[in-house]
């Protein structure tokens, strides 16, 4: 059979139903794939926060890209809901369906190291300011060793969005940006990332403009087309690429097969 790596992230918003891709994942296995699944946890920490009464604003930076305000307060209900509840909830519903899934973290086996951004430029109400108490960080390096030993071992790795600081804290990472460095440490064949839109579209919302592909030569288009939260994904995929995985894949959770559809060429297909 095909050893084939794969890095899959599942993302974490509003609307992402993971049920096509858990009834997946045991298929993608029997055929000889080894699957790393990564995830998002943001509807779940945005719903703990408010059941604590917490601000959950974003934090909107100069160029444009918006992130989660990772405030002391605000980092324990991300990790509660990262690396718990939708991590082992994800790890549940696998091996349910005999998928010998082990969950963790960036923190485990310093799997993803992030040095923290102390200072992040926010712009409130047309003027920018500086925010000094957030817990997010910039991934600096991978350390795949756990990885390895997993995947060795026949198990499923499933790892949520957390990184260890470079002094030691607890850090709220990107998802996306995750899953690319994870999937260029372990030289995957291919990245597939997965949300609740077919691919990147040229006209959002319409899901008729969807771009098929993504080579050198229409980058900055697609660059200029990505909206919100795709700016990242569109960004992940680039990273992965720049990283020497095969192809990266921004394809929808929605569809049944997601992953084989997204490498069969659904969604929209970055190559070198």
């Amino acid at each position: 059979m095909t050893q084939s790596t794969i890095v899959i992230k599942l993302g974490g918003g509003e609307g992402v139903n993971p049920e096509p891709l858990l009834q997946e994942l045991p298929d993608l296995l029997a055929r000889g794939h080894r699957v790393v699944l990564t995830h998002g946890a943001s509807a779940a920490a945005n719903a703990l926060a408010d059941q604590a009464g917490l601000d959950r604003r974003q934090l909107l930076s100069p160029s444009g890209h918006l992130s989660r305000y990772t405030y002391p307060a605000m980092l324990e209900i991300f990790v509660a809901a990262a690396a718990g509840q939708v991590n082992k909830t994800l790890v549940a519903a696998l091996q349910a369906r005999g998928v010998n899934a082990v969950g963790l973290s960036g923190v485990d086996g310093r799997l993803l190291v992030a040095e923290r951004k102390r200072a992040i430029r926010a712009v409130e109400n047309g003027r920018q300011r500086v925010i000094r108490d957030d817990y997010s960080g910039k991934i600096r390096e991978s350390h795949p060793d756990v990885l390895h030993r997993l995947l060795d071992g026949g198990f499923t790795p499933v790892v949520a969005p957390l990184a260890l600081g470079v002094k030691g804290e607890r850090l709220n990472v990107d998802g996306d940006r995750a899953a690319a460095t994870i999937a260029a440490a372990l030289e995957a064949d291919a990245l597939v990332i997965l949300s609740n839109v077919p691919g990147l579209l040229a006209d959002f919302p319409d899901e008729t403009s969807l771009i098929p592909r993504v080579t050198p030569q229409t980058l900055e288009l697609a660059r200029a087309a990505a909206q919100g939260r795709m700016k990242r994904k569109v960004l992940a995929a680039e990273e992965a690429l720049a990283g020497g995985v095969g192809r990266a894949i921004l394809a929808d959770a929605r569809v049944e097969n997601p992953v084989a559809s997204a490498l069969a060429g659904a969604g929209t297909v970055f190559s070198r």
